[in-house]
């Protein structure tokens, strides 16, 4: 079964069909998605819709669909990623509307903290694109150390951050 969380303005909750609206919004978006391989066909993204839930099933970890509590609108994701060959990492994407505000900040704190404390992991790491700012910024909000610098399957060098168990709780 896959938990829910919750924190003070967020549920994150398993994906489904009822996220199909945000992954569509998000995936066809060339500008939203520019970091995440977009802008996807529909097709392409309901198959990250699927490739997300199976996630679950296969791995025992995966993402959260983003839910405002106050409205109920889903924004973004946040959570666990590993593909084939790839290191596991922590991932978000939002919404246009919902970036600047706080969202990836909080719910990567409670998925950080899902991780330490209920998964039992010992390490939490991320990576991004070099070009990717917005998600470097995000990282060292959430006390992300540089670990390492590695080559990933695509080719491509990456900065490897880690997640101090005390910075899940803030």
């Amino acid at each position: 079964m896959i938990p829910t969380l919750t924190t003070d303005r967020l549920k994150l909750v398993p994906p489904g069909t009822d996220s199909w609206s945000a992954y569509e919004h998000f995936y066809t978006d060339a500008e939203a998605s520019r970091m995440y391989g977009g802008p996807l066909s529909i097709r392409d993204a309901w198959a990250r819709l699927s490739s997300d839930l199976g996630s679950w099933h296969l791995q025992g970890f995966g993402v959260w669909v983003i839910q405002r509590q106050h409205d109920g609108e889903f924004v973004g994701t946040c959570g666990f990623w590993q593909g084939k060959g790839w290191p596991r990492e922590l991932t978000w994407w939002l919404l246009p509307h919902a970036r600047g505000v706080g969202i990836a900040t909080e719910a990567s704190r409670a998925v950080i903290n899902q991780a330490y404390k209920a998964f039992q992991w010992e390490s939490v790491e991320t990576y991004m694109k070099d070009e990717n700012l917005a998600a470097r910024a995000l990282v060292l909000r959430l006390d992300g150390q540089r670990i390492d610098r590695r080559m990933f399957p695509d080719g491509l060098e990456r900065d490897v951050f880690r997640f101090p168990r005390s910075g899940a709780a803030a």
